[in-house]
């Protein structure tokens, strides 16, 4: 069979995009490692999936798979290039769209210049829930072992768990090797993401992030968001930031405890295509 499919991309962080409602398609985890492939397929980071809903009071269902087949919770740049696509597929026409994932609803409002802000809801920060094995009380830095030094990081989940670590540098942080001992640390025993925040100013920051599943991407929606609510907590940042990854930047607001975290970025169509299964 014949399967459409739309390349896109979230400041670098990029996706193959599956509409999966005016299409039928049984995806696998071995479809989504083949289509990932950047030599021997399409090449992506994660591949998005705009399904029917299964509640009533949202509009689509949007599941994301990183490039190793396993299905995450969530991801920050993904949302904005499915708000995106669903409307250049006229699929809906609405400017605000209600969106469930695995790890609960979002709302995603497109704006002009294909910018597109999406309520990412609370930050979860109790260590059950992260979920992140610790002695300690709730804080905003903990202290955990890495190749045989003692690290200390923030830890924060936005629907998928996050590490945030204060370096001086990001250009010279050594995130090829901490990146991959964090993500698989026994006291994350779901895998996390790995951020490495280095603060600019008290509205400004540099950012990279080792993904779950993934290995570094040139950006992470959801990273930036924990690493700005890690800086909040700790004292260290206000409530509005400007994120700067690899592949572009994001402005990041969260007004505290109670409120919700709000990413603002651009979605980038890159082609489409047909891939021969």
């Amino acid at each position: 069979m014949l399967l459409r499919f739309t390349k896109m991309h979230g400041i670098g962080n990029d996706f193959v995009v599956l509409d999966l409602i005016s299409q039928r398609f049984n995806l696998q985890e071995e479809h989504v490692r083949m289509f990932a492939d950047r030599r021997l397929g399409i090449g992506c980071d994660q591949v998005l999936v705009v399904e029917t809903p299964r509640q009533p009071d949202v509009d689509f269902r949007y599941r994301i798979y990183n490039c190793d087949g396993g299905e995450v919770e969530q991801c920050g740049n993904g949302a904005r290039c499915f708000a995106r696509f669903v409307r250049d597929k006229k699929l809906t026409g609405k400017k605000t769209i209600r969106v469930e994932t695995s790890s609960g609803i979002i709302e995603l409002a497109v704006m002009e210049d294909h910018q597109v802000e999406v309520n990412m809801g609370e930050p979860i920060l109790s260590p059950a829930e992260i979920p992140f094995t610790t002695e300690e009380a709730q804080c905003g830095v903990y202290s955990i072992e890495v190749n045989g030094q003692r690290c200390e990081i923030g830890a924060v989940s936005m629907g998928n768990p996050h590490s945030v670590m204060l370096v001086d540098d990001v250009d010279t942080a050594d995130v090829e090797t901490l990146g991959p001992a964090i993500e698989s640390h026994s006291q994350f025993p779901q895998r996390v993401n790995a951020g490495f925040m280095q603060i600019v100013s008290r509205n400004e920051i540099n950012l990279r992030v080792y993904e779950r599943g993934a290995g570094e991407t040139l950006a992470c929606g959801t990273g930036a968001c924990a690493a700005v609510v890690s800086g909040i907590v700790r004292g260290l940042l206000d409530q509005q930031v400007i994120t700067h990854l690899p592949g572009g930047s994001l402005t990041i607001e969260w007004r505290g405890e109670g409120h919700p975290v709000m990413m603002t970025g651009p979605a980038t169509n890159v082609f489409e295509g047909q891939i021969q299964l």
